[in-house]
């Protein structure tokens, strides 16, 4: 009762720290009917494209092991690991192509549902990992069942699958046997990519759902509860070593678009060593001055220096520079209440360009 009142808390999304960490521990969802879908396809692709021809070597070697017994001598026990070692390496040689597609198919259904990614605390001994208690949840809990019904129903379906396919094919089948091995061999091999390509055709779809569903299953186990999503949002923010370092981004990111916007100021006003305001006044543009940047003491100092490369023409006014600091915003217009004193100021210096123009 408890657990499944757990599980109903649970209604809220997984974080993305969540997902991560999740990630991170190796607990990733993988699909087992996808991995046998792959061993189902590379099976298939064996017999359709290599069969054919590991069929006719084998049964050569086999005409000849069966019509001429007496080169195979088998009077001591040298002769018979000979034997032995010539029948292995025939067979290995028939199924290394199968192996090498097998092993490939497994690699590949692996990686289409996960990238590679090195997980030690997979590799970390554990003692749940032997514990007998918790082998026999996994095997008799609700996931070991519902693992044995897949099982039963796959078992079920091939046995189904087999027994249509050899129902149809018993004749020639039985006509195949009385026939050299070569030829039997065929007819075994055409019997065989029927009933794969019919079992391949029914995984694919099996596979598929699969596939969905671990996917669904996975992100349902990762929900948390609305505490759980309040306690990791406390703690992620609520480090004070976390929140200075935000503050502190933040205040060099601002620091850093407000020097690139000083250059564009039309004036700046300044007391002298403490405060700078940088005003950008274009009559098209606002219908008031725009502060483009402030700050005091070192930033101060360096709006100034800006100012003064780029030509800005700078006013000194302990006060106004003082009450203006206190009461504008970078990126907004200035208060009605410094209109008239800014406006002087712009005058003076719309008054000095055609100065300018004149000595340039």
């Amino acid at each position: 009762m408890a657990e499944a009142a757990d599980k109903d808390s649970k209604t809220e999304e997984a974080t993305e720290k969540k997902v991560r960490d999740t990630i991170e521990q190796g607990k990733l969802p993988h699909s087992r009917e996808t991995a046998l879908l792959a061993s189902f396809t590379a099976i298939l692709v064996f017999t359709v494209f290599y069969a054919k021809d590991t069929i006719a070597h084998l049964g050569m070697f086999l005409s000849m092991f069966l019509e001429k017994p007496e080169a195979w001598p088998m009077d001591t026990e040298t002769d018979v690991v000979t034997l032995y070692k010539i029948v292995i390496m025939e067979i290995g040689k028939g199924v290394a192509s199968l192996l090498v597609l097998l092993v490939a198919a497994g690699i590949g259904a692996s990686v289409f549902q996960n990238l590679p990614q090195f997980v030690g605390e997979r590799i970390r001994p554990q003692l749940s990992r032997i514990s007998i208690s918790q082998g026999w949840k996994r095997l008799f809990g609700v996931q070991g069942f519902v693992e044995f019904l897949k099982a039963l129903a796959k078992l079920g379906f091939v046995a189904t699958v087999l027994v249509f396919a050899l129902s149809d094919e018993h004749r020639e089948l039985l006509a195949g046997m009385i026939t050299n091995p070569l030829e039997f061999g065929m007819v075994m091999r055409s019997i065989a990519v029927n009933i794969l390509t019919a079992i391949v055709l029914v995984m694919m779809a099996i596979a598929a759902a699969d596939f969905v569903w671990s996917r669904f299953s996975w992100r349902r186990d990762m929900r948390m509860s609305k505490q759980e999503v309040k306690d990791e949002l406390k703690q992620s923010e609520g480090d004070p070593i976390v929140r200075s370092r935000i503050r502190s981004v933040a205040r060099d990111r601002a620091r850093r678009r407000m020097m690139t916007a000083v250059p564009k100021a039309t004036l700046v006003i300044a007391n002298p060593t403490h405060y700078s305001i940088a005003l950008k006044y274009v009559r098209d543009e606002n219908s008031a001055p725009l502060v483009v940047a402030k700050g005091q003491d070192l930033v101060a100092l360096k709006i100034r220096e800006i100012a003064a490369e780029h030509g800005i023409p700078v006013f000194e006014d302990v006060a106004l520079a003082r009450s203006m600091y206190k009461q504008v915003s970078v990126d907004s217009v200035i208060p009605p209440q410094f209109y008239q004193a800014v406006a002087e100021l712009v005058r003076i210096v719309y008054a000095k360009k055609p100065e300018r123009r004149k000595v340039s």
